[in-house]
């Protein structure tokens, strides 16, 4: 009987453990549509996997080392930071697109692999950084730290490279326009954190 409550919660547990991660990589989707639109090639894939994977799998642990009462405390703050990192990152893409065209620079399709490391960090900091609290709550169920960083960095990988082809395809369509759609993507990612609505 011990044993088969004890593998029913331990089932309960992946499912949830599943649903969070989902949830925090649909974030990461949003954004990789945005990157994606920007043009995409292997280099693009492979630093938007290893970036958002790693500081998705990373915050939670961050949060559960942490302790309750700071990752709280980081947590409501931590929320609106990651939506302004996005909303300046989308901001600063605009720009960049904006003084391109002036300068005639914009040709007839999307520039795969554009997108500059630095950003790319950006964006991953921006869009994990409220996963702080996280780490936390797994902890109050007593899931494993290393099962959970594994899942949910896997789970952001995936969702991050579906979201890159989308946006991709997206890309060939827009032509030139892709850089300014996708730092409007990534706005509307950040006020969409920001409204609670990922």
């Amino acid at each position: 009987m011990r044993q088969a409550r004890g593998q029913a919660s331990s089932v309960l547990t992946m499912v949830a453990l599943l649903l969070v991660a989902v949830s925090l990589g649909l974030s990461n989707f949003a954004a990789a549509v945005g990157i994606g639109v920007a043009g995409v090639d292997m280099r693009t894939r492979l630093r938007v996997g290893l970036v958002f994977g790693a500081f998705e799998a990373g915050m939670p642990i961050v949060g559960l080392l942490a302790g309750h009462g700071l990752s709280s405390a980081l947590g409501h703050a931590a929320h609106w930071t990651g939506a302004g990192l996005l909303i300046a990152t989308g901001l600063y893409a605009l720009v960049q697109a904006t003084l391109a065209g002036r300068k005639g620079q914009a040709d007839d399709g999307p520039a795969p692999g554009g997108q500059p490391i630095g950003r790319m960090l950006v964006t991953g900091l921006a869009l994990s950084v409220d996963n702080l609290a996280v780490g936390f709550a797994l902890g109050t169920y007593h899931a494993s730290i290393a099962v959970a960083a594994v899942v949910i960095g896997l789970t952001s990988v995936v969702l991050s490279l579906l979201g890159l082809e989308l946006g991709g395809r997206i890309g060939t369509r827009v032509g030139s326009r892709g850089e300014l759609i996708g730092g409007l993507v990534l706005i509307g990612v950040g006020v969409a954190i920001a409204a609670g609505a990922l």
